[in-house]
């Protein structure tokens, strides 16, 4: 699959590397170009912009904040503006319940999937493959899957996900 990925710090940079691992095609994109480097060493390809990272099937933001997503989504030559029709944009950044409603909205206008899949875990989590993803779009629920509790080993299924329900 061809994967844009956009944001390489903590979280991202481990994320990214987890993909070029699995053997995807994966563009990268930084701000700060030089941690971008260490991804192109191993494969990703090198892009010099955010609308650049769109030129395929997915692009996938983990960005710090609301102002960092809405920035690389609405600015000039942005997500929205990018993104083919029937692509998708998976959000991983933590962000607000409203942005993520605009971006949901707006990606619907523009004929692309939205799906808001923030991560629970830290840096080195992410290196190993092994963060918590809750995933929330138009069409993420067509069917029950079951997952695994991080810390019981419980086994959850996605109609559980997301309601208060006691962890042992």
């Amino acid at each position: 699959m061809k994967i844009g990925f956009i944001g390489l710090g903590h979280m991202g940079a481990g994320m990214a590397a987890r993909l070029l691992k699995a053997g995807h095609e994966v563009s990268v994109y930084n701000r700060t170009r030089t941690k971008a480097d260490k991804f192109i060493a191993q494969g990703a390809k090198a892009i010099a912009s955010a609308s650049d990272a769109c030129r395929s099937d997915a692009v996938i933001t983990m960005l710090a904040n609301d102002d960092a997503v809405e920035s690389i989504v609405f600015g000039k030559d942005g997500i929205i503006d990018s993104l083919p029709v029937g692509a998708t944009h998976i959000s991983s950044s933590t962000i607000s319940v409203a942005l993520s409603g605009r971006l949901a909205a707006a990606h619907a206008k523009a004929g692309q999937r939205f799906i808001a899949a923030p991560v629970f875990g830290r840096p080195d989590v992410a290196a190993e493959g092994k963060l918590f993803v809750v995933a929330g779009g138009r069409g993420t629920r067509s069917r029950p899957r079951h997952r695994s509790s991080p810390r019981s080993g419980r086994k959850l299924s996605s109609s559980q996900i997301g309601r208060r329900q006691p962890i042992s």
